[in-house]
Order: structure tokens, then C-alpha cells, then sequence
């Protein structure tokens, strides 16, 4: 109750523009909870022993294997594998790639939201700062009791000024962690793609066709 009160307390002192700090905070408390939450469950899909499985098939000209495996699995690269299986007898690699992109997109969802909320927080501040300070030198003039005033001024400009910049400090950190996760997952997820392709071609030469293996799949639909 008394952690509380102080945090009331802190919030009304700060004026008016704590609201919409406290707005960018909640609003990036969300982003930051459901971006976690998207990484752990991305993260728990992920089956290395079935994906090494699968690069084994493929380069073998075992597809049949390759195949289920992405069937029965949540693993976004056996997926992707999969998606270009499907796709072989017209471009494997371009279906690949558009599948990935898709995943792509889903791992960067909502970071400019966060991105935003790391340049505004501080404005927000420093707008309570310039609100504050101008309130302060209004009352100058206005008595023997101004210096209070003029306190509870300076009191809210400082308050705003560290809001906004704590948030901003807040959400840096994790934005950047974020940022790199999506770098790493862009980078495995090309690899993946590359590697397959140069699986496919060494089954082939092999005498395995995967173009032939994806037509008799579609025809048997």
C-alpha cells in the first residue's frame, strides 16, 4: 500500500503529461510480454535433431522422409523445407524464400511500436520539463508565496524528465535483443535454404529427382 501511494503520489506531482507517459509505458510493457512470448514458443518448436533428420534424407534422395518430418512437426525450417518440396516442379528455392519471408515479418511484428516508444518516451520528458519549468516562472510574480510554487514546477519537470527516460532505457535494451534475434533467425533461416538447395543437387546428381518426387505427391492429391 505504501509503494503504492508513493507511486500516486509521483504520477499526480508529474502533471498532466504523465498520462501519456504512462500510456508509452503500458503500451510497451504489452509489446515487450507478447514478443517474449512469441520467442520462447518460435523457440520451443525448434527440433535440431529432426532438422539434421531431414538435411540427411534430402541429401540421400530419401524426400518421402524429408517430407513427414515437416508434416509432423511444428518446426518452422522443416516447414519451409516442406514448402519447397510442395513447389519443386516449378521453383523450390523462390518458395522458400517467400515462406521465409513470412516468418521474417512475424519475428519483426510490433518492433517499430517499440522503436517508436524509445524516441517519444524521452520527448514526452522533456515536453513535461518545458510545462513545468514555464509553470515555475509563471508564479515569479506572484507573491511572497511563489517559491513553493515555483518548487512543485521544477518538481514536475524532473519527474516527467525521468519517466520518459527510464522507459526509454527500459525498452532499449530488449529492442536491441529482439533486433538480434531477428538478424540470427534471418541468417539460419538462409543458410537452411542454401544448404537444401545444395542437398537437392547433390541428389540429384545422385539420380534422384525431387521435381519427379513433387509431381507424383501432387498427383496423388
Amino acid at each position: 500500500m505504501l509503494s503504492a501511494n508513493i507511486v500516486l503520489k509521483t504520477f499526480h506531482e508529474g502533471g498532466w503529461i504523465m498520462w501519456p507517459v504512462a500510456a508509452t509505458f503500458f503500451l510497451a510493457l504489452c509489446v515487450l510480454l507478447e514478443r517474449s512470448i512469441w520467442w520462447i514458443s518460435l523457440k520451443r518448436s525448434l527440433r535440431p535433431d529432426a532438422q539434421e533428420k531431414a538435411r540427411e534424407a534430402l541429401g540421400t534422395g530419401d524426400f518421402g522422409t524429408a517430407w513427414k518430418l515437416g508434416q509432423d512437426l511444428a518446426d518452422p525450417f522443416l516447414h519451409n523445407l516442406n514448402e519447397g518440396i510442395s513447389h519443386a516442379h516449378t521453383s523450390m528455392l523462390a518458395a522458400m524464400h517467400l515462406h521465409a519471408t513470412k516468418w521474417i515479418e512475424r519475428s519483426e511484428a510490433r518492433m517499430w511500436v517499440l522503436g517508436t516508444i524509445i524516441t517519444l518516451a524521452p520527448l514526452l520528458g522533456l515536453l513535461g520539463t518545458v510545462v513545468g519549468l514555464m509553470g515555475s516562472f509563471a508564479t515569479l510574480d506572484q507573491g511572497l508565496d511563489s517559491s513553493q510554487k515555483v518548487t512543485d514546477g521544477i518538481a514536475e519537470a524532473l519527474i516527467a524528465t525521468a519517466c520518459g527516460l527510464a522507459i526509454a532505457i527500459g525498452c532499449l535494451l530488449p529492442y536491441n535483443f529482439f533486433r538480434k534475434r531477428v538478424s540470427v533467425f534471418r541468417s539460419s533461416l538462409e543458410s537452411w535454404i542454401n544448404h537444401a538447395e545444395l542437398l537437392v543437387q547433390s541428389a540429384k546428381a545422385q539420380g534422384h529427382d525431387l521435381e519427379v518426387f513433387a509431381t507424383e505427391r501432387h498427383a496423388k492429391r
